[in-house]
């Protein structure tokens, strides 16, 4: 599982025993509690906390992945999990797109965010797009171990290209200079680093859109610490080596942000908007939803069909009778 989804298992597992802990203060053991306890829990979360659907699902999920893979407990439970609502997204036209686009200052977060609408990646497709996934003869990128661990093609927009081939030049020069200092590693996906030694020094795979600074990956950083303690840790070559990670989402989020700000635009707009109005335009030029489907990434057409709500060519694209007046 990605670090992500580690800690956020974590996090939960920690509520869920801090709900049950004893009124002296005292733990539980998980294997002390059961069924009554984790719908407690859930229903808790629910009613009281009144988090969202998706929310109190990956809390049953975190603690479904504790008791049957962790403990190796079979668990039973009456609190069914919660319907995530369904919601039209939003969608900025193609002037606000424009404005979105032209209120974020040149460089890297422009092509981020033009990478999102001109191709209709999702936020962290694009911050781990690596130097080897664009590919300018074809006029196409590709995304690797995308959602569901897929990977498939999206179009190159002419009008990045030379933003592009900028960036991978910088991309160039700060890993030379990585290199000399003795660092230059990236982190890559599985088991790659032990099957290539020498890929995570290379140029193909460093990220696109590396972050400023160099840090410690911190999943190697813990498994040193519980095996070798922090003294031993500090003469160890792992902990020496520093690893240049791509720019962190929330960077480009706050980005994205501040433009809409900039801009005027009175909408809930984020990241994920520009994803949905690259599917929306798609489908008001003419393009299938076969087509879209494949692009987005998306495994049930039913998800695609979304769009269609908010096309013009869709629901909406239906007249008013008021108008007719």
């Amino acid at each position: 599982m990605s670090i992500r989804t580690e800690k956020a298992y974590v996090a939960w597992v920690e509520r869920f025993l801090r709900f049950h802990r004893a009124s002296n203060g005292s733990w539980k053991h998980p294997s002390q509690l059961g069924d009554p306890e984790i719908n407690q829990f859930l229903i808790h979360l629910a009613v009281e906390r009144k988090v969202a659907a998706s929310t109190q699902n990956q809390a049953l999920s975190a603690i479904l992945f504790l008791y049957r893979e962790i403990l190796g407990q079979q668990v039973t439970f009456h609190a069914a999990r919660a319907t995530t609502p369904k919601r039209l997204p939003v969608v900025l036209s193609r002037r606000e797109v424009r404005q979105v686009l032209r209120a974020i200052p040149q460089g890297p977060f422009r092509t981020m965010a033009g990478l999102m609408y001109g191709a209709g990646l999702r936020l962290m497709e694009v911050c781990r797009l690596r130097v080897k996934d664009v590919d300018f003869a074809r006029k196409q990128i590709i995304v690797r171990d995308g959602k569901g661990q897929k990977d498939r093609a999206v179009p190159l927009p002419d009008r990045l290209a030379d933003a592009l081939k900028r960036q991978i030049d910088h991309v160039k020069s700060l890993h030379a200079d990585d290199l000399q200092r003795g660092a230059g590693y990236v982190w890559l996906p599985y088991a790659l680093d032990e099957k290539y030694p020498r890929a995570a020094r290379s140029l193909k795979w460093q990220y696109l859109f590396p972050s400023r600074n160099l840090s410690t990956d911190p999943r190697s950083r813990e498994a040193l610490e519980n095996e070798a303690g922090t003294e031993t840790l500090r003469d160890t070559a792992q902990y020496t080596q520093m690893r240049r990670h791509h720019i962190h989402e929330t960077t480009v989020q706050k980005q994205v942000a501040a433009a809409v700000k900039r801009a005027g635009i009175a909408k809930h707009a984020s990241c994920h908007s520009l994803r949905h109005s690259f599917a929306t335009h798609l489908l008001e030029d003419g393009h299938d939803l076969r087509t879209i489907q494949e692009l987005l990434g998306h495994n049930d057409l039913n998800t695609t069909m979304i769009y269609t709500h908010v096309s013009s060519v869709g629901a909406t694209g239906t007249p008013s009778p008021l108008d007719r007046l």
